[in-house]
């Protein structure tokens, strides 16, 4: 392989800087890694190295295809592109006539692509670049609504894909050339909600039409409680023997009339959005359901006052007190839900408002203060006491203290000088310095930490689906049902009067808006909490199944233990023997990145042991190293090694195993096939690992650790800690079989490892939890990170996921009892036995009080503590 080969997506010679410090020896030549695991693949040649059109790399390119006349014609297309190199996706839309390709513009260009679809028969042209549209939706916070804004841009020709969440997040990718941002708006506003392009004053936007929404609906809340008193009394007053205005039946009318229109008027948005929603998209949603019941009612009420005046009926056929004290009601819950739903993603917030707004960046010898979307990488940035770290860099001069209580939840500053990682949003405390910025906008740790709890929010979990396919069918099921009960009750003889109150008390009790929270609103605070606490769900799906956990595999290194062990024994077969076994251990160890080679160079800089590069390196995954110096083989490692090398170590077993039952590891070392010796090394166990194994078994807990540490190192381990179950001298590559064979059994498992090298493994298990800090946490492979190294935090998060799953069983419960009582109620059903109708007024309060206190159980969240 050339010097200037590919790998990890990486040009070894020119971005030596972007690399980890994991480097390979051959020929004198120097390869530059950024896992062990691609360096392994790379010496062993066990599969390929990573294609280079990874993240960062690949462009996106819009083609115009002539020519296609089915299906058939799109995958014959996209299979073609696919299997190009370079190209990453490719997907071709029948409808637009359009081909989006994410490719590399080093392995292929524009051309090759054009011409691979030309080849096939079909013509082509490059369209304008791909149209992206990132927005906030007001209103747009449950799948109901998702649904209805889903269902509106689906009827616009030349969106290639969109992204909708309940957190009010959307990303829309378009084609220019077929529609433009400003139709695409229209359309969300036209079925009802305000779309706010993002920015970077998006937080201020998005706080002010929050707060426009909230105040809007407040003055249109109290015109519509003091229009609905007298209209309120004007219901009550012939029940319970009070007079009524001493008017004639037409004035009586014309009052009522006078005070509802207004409300009416007030809760126009209902009727908008509720009729614009069947019109433009072919779709219902609850406001359709509340303008049908009301506007039939106060037209109804109209067309009864037309009949008095001409002295066919009188004030007693009217039903404008219906219509108005319902819309008062409905308006009085939305304002009360609109302030309690702006608290369930306060955690997003909070999160948002420790981002920096401005750094001082050093151009031109000068110090400029810029607005921190326009800081780059390279860019040399200074930062003074007291100051906050605006993005994630490297001090290349300087020293200080820097408070990252924010991400690692320690209060004491952590000291900072040259070469030290610092990480945006973190305060500075004491001295100033200037650091290389190296993570910006969307990269740094902080920005990757409230995407993922927006995509936690965003998600949603398995327990969802049912409410979904619920809410999907409900509101035609509604109007059918409304339509049924009261054209019954009609034929039954019991007249239009009757039978319109029935029709109006089925459209407006029904609510599938409270089904609709009940389980986002919960995710939403849930995972906002554990964003508090330091513990970040990747989705909605890892929340819920945390609780449901039977098994918790433990990684041992790194995880249960600190992952840096010290030299503790040194052993030489000749007393001669002593002054090299150390130095030769360390010249095999210098290029590998393993814990234990770090321990070895440790050790021999405190004896101030000057070690040269080895001119060859290898390194053996679950064995050890081969390394050569000065044409001497050096080998370094376990028995495994030794044997499949063939060198007999039997004379040197007992003492192995003395070291291997007191929980060390000892590293077998030899020259030239000579064994010199063993060097022992031990790994501390960290804070807090027994105390949560301990609490997890008291929860009944089967507690795993797996190790690629022999049994008795591993035994050794897990005795100090506890734990009665070991997998050992399991390699890295083998830890997800054994998960495997955990879940054949039924089991529900979860695999808490470090998230780099124990990759597979997370993924394998039903949840993997991630132990992450710092700069790591946006490459961790698990759906859990724990951004803390508490162990404690693991049962934290099952905790939490347990209470957020009990909070959403309680939510779908009323949810699903309140409409199960409701609509037969609101239908009449104990009307025949007892005299007794659902008022469609006492309908409308049920109705608004049933999302209100859905949020509200929701937000008791938010008082959830953790007792570790």
């Amino acid at each position: 392989m050339k010097k200037k080969d590919q790998i990890c997506g990486m040009d070894v010679e020119t971005n030596k800087a972007k690399t980890k410090k994991l480097i390979f020896v051959q020929n004198k030549n120097k390869y530059y890694f950024c896992s062990k695991h691609c360096m392994d693949t790379f010496i062993h040649g066990k599969t390929e190295p990573a294609k280079k059109n990874k993240v960062g790399s690949a462009e996106t390119i819009l083609l115009k295809i002539g020519g296609m006349t089915c299906a058939s014609c799109v995958k014959t297309i996209e299979k073609s592109l696919r299997n190009l190199k370079g190209v990453s996706q490719a997907n071709v839309n029948f409808a637009s006539e359009t081909a989006k390709v994410d490719y590399n513009p080093k392995e292929l260009s524009q051309i090759d692509l054009e011409n691979t679809i030309k080849d096939l028969g079909y013509n082509t042209t490059k369209t304008e670049e791909l149209g992206i549209l990132k927005l906030k939706i007001i209103g747009m916070d449950n799948p109901h609504c998702v649904g209805i804004i889903n269902s509106a841009l689906n009827k616009l020709k030349g969106i290639s894909s969109k992204e909708l969440l309940v957190t009010e997040k959307a990303t829309i990718n378009y084609d220019p050339s077929l529609i433009n941002s400003e139709r695409i708006l229209k359309q969300i506003k036209d079925v009802g909600y305000e779309p706010i392009e993002e920015s970077n004053d998006l937080i201020d936007r998005e706080k002010e039409a929050r707060k426009r929404e909230i105040d809007s609906l407040k003055i249109k809340v109290l015109i519509s409680i003091i229009l609905s008193i007298p209209l309120l009394y004007f219901a009550t007053a012939p029940h319970i023997n009070f007079p009524l205005p001493n008017l004639s039946s037409f004035s009586f009318a014309i009052l009522q009339f006078i005070l509802t229109t207004p409300i009416i008027i007030a809760g126009y948005q209902i009727y908008t959005r509720g009729f614009s929603a069947v019109i433009k998209t072919k779709t219902a949603n609850m406001d359709t359901l509340i303008a049908i019941g009301t506007g039939v009612a106060y037209l109804y009420s109209i067309l009864v006052m037309i009949f008095i005046y001409l002295g066919k009926y009188s004030h007693n056929d009217l039903y404008f007190e219906v219509a108005g004290l319902l819309i008062t009601f409905i308006l009085l819950g939305r304002y009360l839900e609109a302030v309690v739903k702006g608290k369930t993603s306060e955690s997003i917030k909070k999160l948002m408002g420790l981002q920096a707004k401005t750094a001082i960046v050093i151009r031109n010898k000068n110090e400029i203060v810029v607005n921190i979307n326009d800081v780059r990488v390279g860019d040399i940035v200074l930062v003074k006491p007291g100051q906050k770290i605006p993005v994630d860099g490297i001090i290349i001069e300087g020293y200080s203290s820097v408070d990252e209580s924010m991400i690692s939840g320690e209060s004491i500053p952590v000291e900072k000088n040259k070469g030290s990682k610092v990480i945006g949003s973190t305060i500075n405390k004491t001295g100033s310095f200037k650091f290389r910025a190296e993570k910006i906008g969307k990269d740094t740790v902080l920005s990757q930490i409230i995407k993922l709890v927006e995509e936690a929010q965003g998600s949603k979990a398995p327990i969802q689906k049912l409410a979904d396919v619920i809410s999907s069918y409900f509101v035609p099921t509604v109007v059918l049902l409304a339509i049924l009960s009261s054209l019954t009750w009609f034929l039954l003889g019991n007249g239009f009067a009757f039978s319109l109150t029935i029709f109006v008390a089925v459209l407006i009790i029904a609510c599938p808006c409270a089904l609709g929270l009940a389980t986002p609103t919960a995710i939403m605070v849930g995972t906002g909490k554990g964003a508090e606490q330091g513990i970040l769900y990747k989705n909605a799906e890892s929340l819920q199944i945390a609780g449901e956990i039977e098994t918790i595999i433990f990684d041992k290194t790194g995880t249960l233990t600190k992952g840096k062990p010290e030299v503790t024994d040194i052993y030489t077969v000749k007393e001669s023997y002593k002054k090299d076994i150390l130095k030769y251990a360390a010249i095999a160890e210098k290029n590998s990145e393993h814990p234990l080679s770090e321990s070895i160079l440790n050790e021999t800089k405190k004896m101030k042991i000057s070690i040269p590069s080895p001119d060859n390196f290898d390194s053996i995954t679950g064995k050890g190293v081969v390394a050569e110096y000065d044409k001497k083989e050096i080998l370094l490692g376990n028995r495994s090694l030794f044997a499949s090398k063939k060198i007999n170590i039997t004379f040197i077993e007992e003492k192995l195993k003395e070291y291997e039952e007191q929980g060390k590891t000892a590293m077998i070392l030899s020259l030239n096939k000579n064994v010199l010796g063993i060097i022992a090394v031990a790994d501390t166990i960290k804070d807090y690992s027994k105390e949560t194994i301990q609490i997890l078994q008291k929860h009944n807990k089967e507690v795993i650790m797996i190790t690629g540490d022999n049994k008795r190192t591993g035994n050794a381990i897990a005795k100090k800690l506890g734990i009665d179950k070991v997998l050992a001298e399991v390699l890295p590559k083998d830890k997800a079989n054994e998960i495997k064979k955990l879940q054949k059994q039924g089991k529900k498992v979860a695999m808490v490892g470090d998230g780099i090298n124990d990759a597979p493994a997370l993924t394998q298990a039903d949840v993997g939890i991630a132990i992450g800090s710092g700069t790591d946490i946006a490459i961790e492979a698990g759906g859990i990170i724990l951004i803390k190294e508490d162990l404690r935090d693991v049962v934290t998060a099952i905790k939490l996921s347990k209470y957020t799953m009990k909070k959403i069983k309680q939510n779908l419960f009323w949810a699903f009892f309140y409409n199960s009582v409701g609509i037969p109620l609101a239908a009449g059903a104990l009307y025949p036995f007892t005299g007794w109708l659902l008022s469609p007024v006492i309908a409308g309060a049920a109705m608004a009080f049933s999302s209100v206190s859905v949020v509200s159980n929701s937000l008791l969240m938010k008082g959830w503590k953790s007792s570790k």
